[in-house]
């Protein structure tokens, strides 16, 4: 009797261990790291989905909560506050395409609606620009706001207007957007400097000597080597992914994740499913040249002139060919395999929520969803000590490094 109940209680211990964590347990983990860590998304365009959808209404518009909005909003207050957002690095991108001097007003504009909004809601939300000033609004319940400066040609070739931006309170600049500027070649246009010219080597020690993060998201993988080859501090991919599971340009291959892990630096893993998901990617490749072979004046597609019954020719396509769905496990892959390549401190979250149409995986449809992430991890057995990191260690400890390396170059120039 006595060997049956031994037997019994250690059977019984086995089956407690192995038995699987409850969602209580993972909410509880959750509630704990992001309690101490604030969790930091790399790339919010809020700002210019306000822009184009209530372009007068954006400086008083209530974002308590805008869910139900047409618009199809991903982020408002209440959302946030549910995500158990931290920090946020706000983008203010403008259109590439304008010329140089619209772009610099429409910065402007942009860095002045960040402000407003921060303004509006102090309960809420708390212009951050250091490291230090990240902790202590997260300390104090507040969202701590940065700002990004989402291209290039937003300096419109000149480092007097990077430094006004960088007085303003702007935490980054993405060296270029969609299209190769003067200075940068891009990632999803035709190359033509191979790489950085001398003068955008000169942006990266400028931003090196201004305290701002330098971001390689949307950079050709020639840029992303020539600035880490430049810089002196820790470079940011705000909003990218894994390049060895999607081979898209805008992704960051394996041997770019090593030098990456060499310089310091964080890449944040995007949402948007043309960046995560490779079957997306093909899908979204087809659905275009299905729309050029249909309509394409003015010589060519099979309806060409027709544009109602191109149209319901396309809307026979995209019936029998559905988008391929992308979900929340795959974000949660490509998380992994740059926690594998470059290592767990080089790894955040850069959602891209409001920039990407509403092209978002199941499971991560808005800025509430964070949760769902992490514990999806901590499923697949990170410790809570990685959690942290990914959340918000990893990109602080940059922002730390970033401001060291200005300080030291201040020093320098003093001496």
């Amino acid at each position: 009797m006595k060997m049956t109940r031994l037997v019994l209680t250690v059977l019984a211990a086995g089956l407690a261990v192995a038995a699987p964590a409850s969602a209580q347990d993972y909410d509880a983990r959750v509630d704990r790291v992001l309690a101490e860590t604030p969790l930091i998304d790399g790339h919010n365009d809020l700002p210019e989905m306000l822009r184009e959808n209530a372009p007068d209404k954006r400086w008083t518009m209530d974002l308590q909560d805008i869910s139900a909005d047409p618009a199809q909003y991903n982020t408002d207050i209440r959302r946030l506050r549910e995500g158990k957002v931290g920090g946020q690095f706000w983008s203010v991108w403008v259109s590439p395409t304008l010329p140089g001097d619209e772009q610099v007003i429409e910065t402007l504009e942009q860095i002045d609606l960040v402000k407003s909004i921060v303004a509006r809601y102090p309960e809420t939300f708390a212009l951050a620009r250091t490291a230090a000033d990240v902790r202590r609004a997260h300390k104090a319940g507040r969202i701590a706001s940065m700002i990004g400066v989402e291209g290039g040609g937003q300096i419109d070739g000149n480092l007097s207007i990077l430094r006004t931006y960088a007085a303003l309170g702007a935490g980054y600049l993405t060296l270029t957007h969609s299209i190769t500027i003067d200075w940068a070649d891009s990632a999803t246009d035709n190359p033509q400097h191979d790489g950085l010219t001398p003068f955008g080597e000169d942006v990266v020690r400028e931003l090196n000597r201004l305290g701002m993060l330098v971001d390689l998201s949307h950079v050709s993988e020639a840029t992303m080597r020539d600035a880490l080859r430049v810089t002196k501090a820790p470079i940011i991919f705000s909003h990218s992914n894994a390049r060895a599971l999607n081979d898209h340009p805008r992704n960051v291959s394996d041997e770019v994740l090593k030098l990456v892990r060499e310089n310091g630096g964080v890449v944040m893993v995007n949402y948007a499913d043309p960046y995560v998901s490779d079957a997306f990617r093909r899908w979204s490749a087809d659905r275009g040249a299905e729309r050029t072979r249909l309509n394409a004046p003015p010589y060519g597609g099979l309806a060409i002139g027709q544009p109602e019954k191109a149209a319901a020719l396309f809307e026979e396509w995209l019936a029998a060919h559905p988008a391929p769905k992308v979900t929340l496990s795959e974000v949660a892959d490509h998380i992994e395999h740059i926690a594998k390549v470059a290592g767990v401190d080089h790894v955040g979250i850069g959602s891209d929520f409001d920039g990407v149409g509403n092209q978002l995986p199941e499971g991560l449809e808005d800025v509430s969803t964070y949760p769902a992430l992490l514990k999806e991890l901590m499923r697949r057995g990170w410790s809570d000590g990685d959690i942290a990191k990914l959340a918000g260690e990893n990109v602080l400890r940059v922002m730390e490094a970033v401001e060291a390396v200005a300080a030291q170059e201040r020093a320098e120039n003093r001496s």
